[in-house]
């Protein structure tokens, strides 16, 4: 309707995000991710890369992507814009955290991640929750779900070292 209506770009966008979001809530998250595809590659077009609004684009993509386990589709899409995310909005807001937990959910629930991408995963948890902790709080839902995630990583390298729940 908005664009028989001549609306701009933006509100359109704006709007296919929140209809998104919507299919998201009710699980249907292959319609959520075709419209969040075509929200990120709208906010590119219309910002360009170096955007918040493209930035929370590609983290909304992200989550879909990670959400319907095609991790190796999500992976290259975050590392291309994690330094992004870093460079225009700097490396302690939610925004910014909150593509790197994706990421690193992505590395450590991937079926096919090695030792070193576990390891990886347990690195940028460990580092983005002491962020999340000193900047937003401990109780702040994005602090205690990366510490829950920290603990899923780490169970989940110990399984596949062999190592002991107790050990180091």
């Amino acid at each position: 309707m908005e664009r028989r209506l001549g609306a701009p770009a933006e509100h359109i966008l704006i709007t296919q995000g929140n209809l998104a979001h919507t299919y998201h809530q009710l699980e249907r998250l292959e319609e959520s991710l075709s419209l969040r595809r075509d929200v990120y590659s709208g906010n590119l077009q219309l910002h360009g890369e170096e955007n918040e609004y493209t930035v929370r684009a590609a983290l909304n993509y992200a989550v879909s992507l990670k959400d319907l386990q095609r991790f190796e589709e999500a992976k290259p899409m975050l590392l291309k814009m994690m330094p992004v995310a870093r460079c225009v909005l700097g490396d302690s807001t939610d925004l910014t955290l909150k593509m790197r937990w994706i990421y690193a959910q992505s590395l450590f629930r991937d079926d096919a991640a090695t030792l070193d991408d576990l390891r990886e995963a347990v690195t940028i948890l460990e580092e983005i929750g002491r962020i999340a902790r000193r900047v937003l709080g401990g109780a702040h839902p994005t602090t205690r779900g990366i510490e829950l995630h920290l603990q899923d990583a780490r169970a989940t390298l110990r399984a596949r070292e062999g190592t002991p729940s107790g050990g180091a």
